[in-house]
């Protein structure tokens, strides 16, 4: 026979409605209750009955999160944590990723929204006017795209990319390249404006290529028109574009770091264990999970209306050996 709440409760000698809190409000019971009842639960085999806790309390204990496209480095960090936050809570994470088919966003979300207690929309291709409309679905959240009138986790590319052009500049670097990313990013728009602003403070010659989409074949293609170019460094819209970069100027007897610097942007897995390792800047993702769920959380606990809630997280540089000085392609040192 299956073990029930109330099994648990006579065991402690506590009330039902205490153990059920400690359950799905843990921040609610002190913290020697609950681990008591924790232990207990374990060590009884107890297993919380959804269905019956969704009738009682009109809750699914289910988000959802909706991404553009999971075989992007940039969306994993964020998945992961956000199911590992709501894990904490016994709530079930569902995951949709519409494959960077903007046209599928709005129908997928408003579909979602009717099966979930909370929904978390990354990175959204969606133009503005229309993500707007989806403000009426309870508990949602955008991460990496500001909606107004809704809540939201904004990564702030800005610095980031400002600390990549005064790297680049520090080293000598006059003449510089940026590769756009997918034209429907709203991020590229932010970066593409830093970079922009940062070259022309600091006097630097800027040239621009793209749109490409965030996969390394676009970066192969990308590469062949740094190439043709003047510039001595290059920095693209994400690692993926990056990493295409670097291995298509190698194949063309390049040597990344030294005749042409690269920096890319989300500091994924992967930069770290390219060759050369891949200056990149540091976009944070995981955070940005956590803080949305932490959002949705807090709105379940005090049902009604909600003020939207904001929260800004950002980026710095990480330096790696993909970035030097530059070096004209005949192998002297420029001077």
């Amino acid at each position: 026979m299956a073990v029930t709440l109330t099994d648990v409760a006579n065991a402690l000698g506590l009330s039902a409605s205490t153990v059920s809190r400690a359950l799905s409000m843990p921040e609610k019971v002190n913290a020697q209750t609950r681990e008591r009842i924790q232990q207990t639960v374990h060590q009884m085999g107890y297993v919380p009955n959804q269905v019956a806790r969704s009738l009682t309390s009109g809750r699914m204990d289910t988000l959802a999160i909706i991404v553009p496209d999971i075989a992007n480095p940039f969306f994993p960090p964020i998945i992961k944590a956000v199911q590992a936050r709501a894990a904490r809570r016994g709530m079930t994470v569902l995951l949709s990723d519409v494959d960077e088919h903007a046209v599928d966003e709005i129908d997928r979300a408003r579909n979602l929204a009717k099966r979930v207690d909370g929904l978390i929309m990354v990175s959204p291709r969606t133009a503005s006017a229309h993500l707007a409309g989806l403000r009426d679905i309870p508990n949602i959240v955008f991460v990496n795209r500001e909606v107004e009138g809704a809540s939201f986790v904004l990564i702030d590319d800005g610095d980031g990319m400002v600390q990549a052009v005064e790297h680049l500049h520090a080293l000598g670097h006059r003449n510089i390249a940026y590769l756009n990313g997918p034209k429907r990013s709203w991020s590229n728009a932010l970066r593409q404006s830093a970079i922009e602003s940062a070259c022309a403070r600091l006097g630097m010659t800027l040239s621009e290529f793209g749109p490409f989409e965030a996969q390394i074949q676009a970066g192969a293609r990308a590469a062949d028109l740094v190439y043709a170019s003047a510039v001595t460094a290059v920095i693209a819209y994400d690692d993926l574009i990056a990493l295409g970069v670097m291995a298509r100027l190698t194949e063309r007897g390049l040597r990344i770091g030294r005749d042409m610097s690269v920096i890319g942007v989300d500091d994924s897995p992967m930069s770290g264990m390219a060759y050369p390792t891949l200056t990149s800047v540091h976009v944070p993702g995981a955070e940005a999970g956590v803080a949305a769920v932490d959002i949705i959380l807090e709105q379940l606990s005090t049902p009604g209306k909600h003020e939207p809630q904001i929260v800004e997280l950002e980026t710095h540089l990480i330096v790696r050996s993909s970035t030097s000085v530059p070096h004209p392609r005949d192998g002297s040192v420029a001077v």
